[in-house]
């Protein structure tokens, strides 16, 4: 009698291979990619002289509609704005200022007198070019 030998048995690797590069290019392209993380869609005023700013993410990113406000890309009613600015310990911290057009100028100095109260005056006005 001739004694059987097993062959063993491996996996098809190629059809593996090739659904885990269709399922990589698949979420590439389906991801969304921000440049900024903003909560408000605002309309910025335009400038035609200015200097470009780098925007490190040490910087504290406060957004300004006719209705919202927003901190460092997260909606936030206006009575919790002392809450956010008081926590923050670094007071040479940069502040940009992103402000709709359409903004009433009473809510953009009820901002501004806040970030004084709280000492942040290392401000920027942010605007499009």
């Amino acid at each position: 009698m001739k004694k059987r030998t097993r062959e063993a048995l491996s996996p098809e690797l190629t059809p593996l291979i090739d659904v885990v590069f269709l399922l990589l290019i698949f979420f590439m392209v389906s991801t969304v990619f921000k440049k900024d993380e903003l909560a408000l869609l605002l309309s910025l005023p335009q400038t035609s002289s200015g200097e470009q700013s780098e925007t490190p993410q040490e910087n504290l990113v406060i957004e300004l509609s006719e209705n919202e406000l927003a901190i460092g890309g997260k909606k936030i009613e206006v009575e919790e704005l002392d809450a956010q600015l008081k926590v923050i310990t670094d007071k040479s911290r940069p502040v940009d200022l992103r402000i709709d057009k359409g903004v009433v100028y009473e809510r953009i100095v009820k901002v501004l007198d806040r970030l004084k109260y709280y000492e942040l005056t290392n401000l920027s006005l942010i605007t499009d070019q």
